[in-house]
């Protein structure tokens, strides 16, 4: 994911970088209601000041220090920061080294529509008691929401993945209550729609219109009948279709257009991300067939 220097959600921000060479920040377009941003901070990294979405973040380095509904707190690497909309707070380096950190905005409304969902009925938006904690399934979906894609697919899982989070942390970690209800005939069209339409992108949108169900109903249904999500699936689907295209010995640059990846470099770190080899290392290391049957190299001394 290429993020791209900004002023981002905050204007303190824009202030606190100017002459210090030595802090940074980057991040996403805002787009579909979600920002993402990763900075680095040598010491005072900004003023107080308040946004009017959730900011759900992890620490990556250093001890992140900020002032926040009365309190001073502190997240060190790898605990999640949770900031509920237009909550005022600061920030600066707990420690001579600075720190970094990996954020996700999100406005309100997509979390309250997830959560809806989840629960199965309307619920009030979730408020986490402690904005730091090591709050597990948050983190996992900060980080996937940095090493993955903004297709809209992918976006409708991660915030659902955060709905979930912020309810489990809203219960002091206990698992929420949450609906099981599927409409098993609605989640098979969208499988086989995802079958179909596998070298392409699909929208949030289709499968709406598919299924007649809201895009995280779809989501969430999904995951519980097929074991993982529409973005998951379909991105596997296309994977396979790569891989169906290098055994027949096309390029790869060629491969990656056919199965619908933005650029040879997207398709490599999928790829790699899936099958733990790079389409490269993948086909020089395969093993061609022979009259339809595989057959390894032998090992051991000839008898």
């Amino acid at each position: 994911m290429h993020l791209e220097q900004t002023t981002s959600a905050g204007v303190g921000l824009e202030r606190s970088c100017h002459g210090k060479v030595r802090s940074w920040i980057a991040s996403t377009s805002p787009g579909a209601g979600v920002e993402l941003f990763s900075a680095w901070f040598a010491d005072k990294a900004y003023q107080t000041h308040r946004h009017d979405t959730y900011a759900i973040g992890v620490t990556d380095f250093g001890v992140q220090v900020f002032d926040y509904r009365g309190a001073v707190r502190a997240s060190t690497p790898g605990q999640v920061t949770v900031l509920y909309p237009d909550e005022a707070h600061d920030g600066r380096a707990g420690t001579g080294e600075g720190f970094g950190y990996r954020i996700v905005y999100v406005q309100p409304s997509l979390l309250a529509d997830a959560v809806r969902v989840v629960r199965g009925r309307p619920y009030p938006l979730p408020f986490v008691s402690q904005p730091v904690s090591s709050n597990a399934k948050l983190a996992r979906a900060v980080a996937g929401a940095f090493r993955g894609s903004l297709e809209s697919l992918a976006v409708d899982s991660l915030i659902v993945e955060l709905a979930e989070g912020l309810m489990a942390g809203e219960r002091d970690g206990h698992r929420p209550v949450v609906s099981r209800r599927v409409d098993v005939r609605a989640i098979d069209r969208a499988r086989q729609f995802l079958d179909a339409e596998r070298t392409r992108v699909v929208h949030s949108t289709e499968l709406e219109s598919i299924t007649g169900l809201t895009r995280y109903d779809v989501c969430r249904q999904f995951r519980i009948m097929f074991g993982t999500s529409p973005y998951r699936y379909l991105l596997m689907r296309r994977l396979e279709f790569a891989r169906e295209r290098i055994h027949r010995g096309r390029p790869l640059v060629d491969v990656a257009g056919d199965a619908g990846f933005a650029d040879q470099a997207h398709f490599s770190r999928a790829f790699k991300s899936a099958f733990g080899l790079t389409p490269a290392r993948y086909r020089a290391l395969r093993i061609p067939a022979a009259a339809g049957r595989v057959s390894p190299p032998k090992q051991g001394l000839d008898t």
